[in-house]
């Protein structure tokens, strides 16, 4: 069972299954190779004790069906069922060491792929059309964005995009800093996804990402007669030896290139975009008129 989306434990003998976990992208054999030796090791650690699994899960109070699920590898365990592992079956923390395994795969692969190369990046050029850029979302923002799909996801999968979103947010602490630029299209700014305090908590969030000396944050406004943007997003990502990799819906389907020509287009129109967007200082003083206005 799960209440806004996180787990929580069902009483003992209610027979009800929870949700401690996330599913497995059936087509990420790392994370499959991962969740399965961990359940392995789960079962293992239980039978040692001779503890059966319905004991097991109702000393633990999960649901049995979902206590099977991690052992055979079908599911990722959340962090606080290894705990309460650990102290059923004794393990004197062996069990509780394996959170840091399962916290590589907890994510999508693309999302881990993606967060890799933002770990190595030493600039980034970042346009994102249609949202906040995710590298800029607050949770909640994040949650009320994702909320907005359709066909709907699972209050699982809201909750797990948005807690790889946070974990990215983790580039603006690397020391040293890549330099990373943003444009954001006013309205997108505008639009009270999750209702107004979760807007103001996102414009005052952007107020402060926006104050870090690597960081420059430019806003494209609505009544701007052109605009080179008109194509989709633009990432292009520099690394330190020199290489690089983009993407764009309008380049290559989408997919990441490295070839130089076309990441000269990309970075051709990025340009253009940002000399037609408001200027860093006048972006911050944009979105302080739209905090005072929300």
């Amino acid at each position: 069972m799960s209440v806004n989306g996180e787990a929580v434990r069902v009483g003992p003998g209610t027979g009800r299954a929870d949700e401690p976990g996330w599913e497995v992208d059936p087509d990420d054999d790392w994370a499959l190779a991962v969740v399965a030796t961990v359940g392995r090791q789960l079962k293992l650690r239980r039978e040692a004790v001779g503890m059966r699994v319905p004991e097991f899960a109702v000393a633990a109070g999960y649901g049995e069906d979902l206590v099977y699920k991690i052992e055979s590898g079908k599911r990722i365990p959340r962090p606080e069922y290894l705990d309460t592992a650990d102290e059923i079956l004794r393990a004197g923390g062996l069990v509780a060491a394996m959170k840091e395994d399962v916290r590589k795969v907890r994510y999508p692969k693309k999302v881990r792929d993606l967060a890799q190369m933002e770990a190595r990046a030493v600039e980034l050029q970042l346009y994102d059309p249609l949202h906040i850029h995710g590298l800029l979302q607050t949770p909640e923002y994040a949650r009320a964005l994702l909320s907005m799909r359709r066909p709907a996801y699972s209050a699982e999968e809201v909750e797990r995009f948005a807690a790889a979103r946070v974990v990215r947010r983790a580039i603006f602490d690397r020391d040293p800093a890549p330099e990373l630029g943003f444009i954001l299209e006013e309205w997108t700014l505008r639009r009270p996804l999750g209702g107004r305090e979760v807007l103001r908590a996102q414009l005052e969030h952007l107020l402060n990402v926006a104050a870090l000396p690597t960081v420059e944050l430019q806003v494209m406004p609505t009544d701007r007669q052109e605009h080179a943007g008109v194509d989709g997003g633009i990432e292009v990502l520099k690394f330190a030896d020199g290489t690089a990799v983009g993407r764009s819906p309008a380049v290559a389907g989408g997919r990441a290139v490295s070839d130089l020509r076309q990441l000269r287009i990309l970075e051709l129109r990025y340009g253009i975009i940002r000399a037609q967007a408001l200027t860093p200082r006048e972006s911050i003083a944009f979105v302080e008129d739209l905090l005072g206005e929300t």
